[in-house]
């Protein structure tokens, strides 16, 4: 299948077949060695934050590359904390996520991915919105606006696409596809009702997260933040 992927990627797509062959390889390399980390974190719920710590700072480089790699990149931290760090803590207050380091590891692993693939998607989506419609974006100047409301003005609109995949996969939930964490808990052997109510936690807690992140995004674009100062 990777084989498969990187030809279509190169003939259909005119791509590199090196990046599908090597995020493949990686995929392996790392998921084996995430295995070997979270055996020998199963009982140690602490150091576990430590784990999620190097989640957090990949998810911020990966991310900030994509939507600023001439500029702030390191920026990306902001909107990914904002997504994942209050609703990490309403669900600890709540009780609803245990202190356990694979419980840990999985829902706030979860989180972060949602946060990099929304904070990517929306990032450079208002970014390229930006560049075509700067003439709007002078209009607005004209007429008396500052800098971030007349680039809110344009990129507001599309701010939000980059959430609606969540929408669509909670919306579609157990009619569509049936998400990995249900299947999972069902295949170790849980109660199709403690499963579900497991997804619908991670799916829930994924609107908020993306929500905010792509909030987050949009007000760090058009404040300027991306860029490097002077640029």
């Amino acid at each position: 299948m990777l084989a498969l992927a990187a030809v279509v990627w190169c003939s259909a797509l005119d791509r590199q077949p090196a990046q599908m062959v090597v995020a493949g390889l990686r995929a392996l390399i790392q998921l084996a060695a995430v295995a070997l980390v979270i055996g020998w974190l199963s009982n140690r719920g602490a150091w576990a934050f430590v784990f999620v710590g190097l989640m957090f700072a990949v998810g911020v480089w990966t991310s900030g590359r994509r939507v600023a790699p001439d500029g702030r990149w390191w920026m990306a931290a902001i909107p990914l904390a904002a997504g994942v760090i209050p609703v990490a803590g309403l669900m600890f207050a709540a009780g609803v996520l245990p202190f356990n380091a694979l419980a840990i590891i999985a829902v706030l692993g979860q989180q972060i991915g949602g946060a990099m693939s929304t904070v990517t998607l929306s990032g450079r989506r208002i970014r390229d919105e930006l560049a075509l419609r700067n003439g709007e974006v002078e209009a607005a100047l004209s007429l008396g606006f500052d800098w971030p409301a007349a680039r809110s003005m344009v990129a507001q609109i599309v701010a939000g696409e980059a959430v609606l995949p969540s929408i669509d996969q909670t919306r579609t939930a157990g009619l569509v596809t049936l998400p990995g964490a249900f299947v999972g808990m069902i295949l170790g052997g849980a109660r199709p009702l403690d499963a579900g109510l497991i997804q619908l936690l991670v799916l829930i807690s994924l609107l908020l997260v993306n929500s905010s992140a792509a909030t987050v995004t949009l007000w760090l674009s058009c404040h300027g933040l991306w860029a490097r100062p002077g640029r």
